[in-house]
């Protein structure tokens, strides 16, 4: 038994098997409270500071069943120890059932006082689990919600640094005369860009475990499409993807592979006139991811010299090597196909 004294709630009409039982309970070390019906319990246990109730089986008007199945709909009821003078099994069993701890049968002699004292001890027993059980996912819950703040607050504060290094670099651009600079500038700030939009869909996220792909790149996108306007092109891009939930560091690598691709289209698909360039994201019908860069333009095969420094190239198959995947490009009379198949977390 606890080193406490334990607070018992003993319900049952019978006054003088009340008085019986807080003595005898007494000389055990335990405080006995006797209520004489079931409202006068439920205010009690309302009150707080009991840890287990003995319930009688018969209440004159009522049954010990009916108010287990009230005590079963209050959150943090203590546990209930049933006692009745009838032996019959089925009762122990709906009284098991309906959420009953232990069931004792009223005898005369020591046989129930020590039968009675077993079941409070057992009791006793599994409310200080129960208690510790809870007090230990409170404090879990407790810091889970400290960390996803934190790392919200982290992500916020990330986000608007690189927004701030992206505007930078913009206003840098923008004071440059020479247009390979002012380019080289504008795909910087894509780069920036991209990780930036990353920390700002963590810290608007629920889960900052997986991130809206979807939204995600359609943001980047976007911002992409603007940034290369004011480097002096003016692309069409146009996107369609199905909601995708991808893990951080994927949706990281995949953001970055999609500004690669997307900036070189806008570099050396269309070199006398702008065209159009599509990004879609989907599954197959085996579940993976897979996303289709594509365009109209010159065409690229992935083979031979590529335009340029080399440098978008290399980004991308770092990338595709950090998704354990290639780039695949479609052939096709006109225009670049590149395909991205991810396959999903086992």
């Amino acid at each position: 038994m606890p080193n406490r004294t334990l607070t018992i709630l003993y319900i049952d009409d019978d006054a003088a098997l009340g008085r019986l039982v807080q003595k005898m309970l007494g000389r055990r070390g335990y405080a006995v409270e006797h209520v004489l019906d079931p409202q006068s319990g439920y205010a009690r246990i309302a009150r707080g500071g009991i840890d287990a109730v003995i319930l009688d089986h018969d209440l004159g008007t009522s049954s010990g069943l009916d108010v287990l199945a009230e005590l079963s709909r209050s959150e943090g009821a203590p546990p209930v120890v049933y006692v009745t003078a009838s032996s019959e099994l089925s009762i122990a069993v709906q009284a098991l059932k309906a959420g009953a701890v232990d069931y004792v049968v009223k005898t005369i002699g020591e046989d129930f006082e020590i039968l009675l004292v077993s079941a409070l001890e057992h009791s006793a027993e599994r409310t200080r689990l129960m208690r510790a059980k809870e007090a230990a996912e409170r404090e879990v819950r407790e810091a889970r919600d400290r960390a996803i703040v934190l790392l919200a607050e982290v992500n916020h504060r990330v986000a608007n640094s690189l927004s701030l290094v992206s505007s930078l670099v913009r206003m840098q651009a923008s004071a440059v005369k020479d247009a390979g600079a002012r380019a080289a500038l504008a795909e910087t700030q894509a780069r920036i860009t991209a990780i930036g939009n990353l920390h700002r869909s963590l810290y608007t996220s629920e889960d900052v475990r997986t991130v809206d792909l979807a939204a995600y790149l359609e943001s980047l996108v976007g911002e992409l499409g603007q940034s290369m306007s004011a480097a002096g092109r003016t692309p069409t891009i146009r996107f369609e993807a199905v909601p995708i939930q991808a893990k951080t560091d994927k949706a990281v690598s995949i953001g970055m592979i999609v500004t690669e691709l997307v900036t070189n289209a806008i570099k050396y698909a269309y070199p006398e006139e702008p065209g159009e360039i599509r990004v879609s994201l989907s599954r197959d019908a085996d579940g993976a991811t897979v996303l289709v860069v594509a365009d109209d333009g010159v065409g690229w095969t992935g083979q031979g010299q590529a335009t340029g420094t080399g440098l978008g190239g290399k980004i991308i198959g770092a990338m595709a090597k950090s998704l354990s995947t290639t780039i695949e490009y479609a052939q096709q009379p006109k225009g670049t196909r590149a395909v991205i198949r991810i396959e999903n977390d086992s």
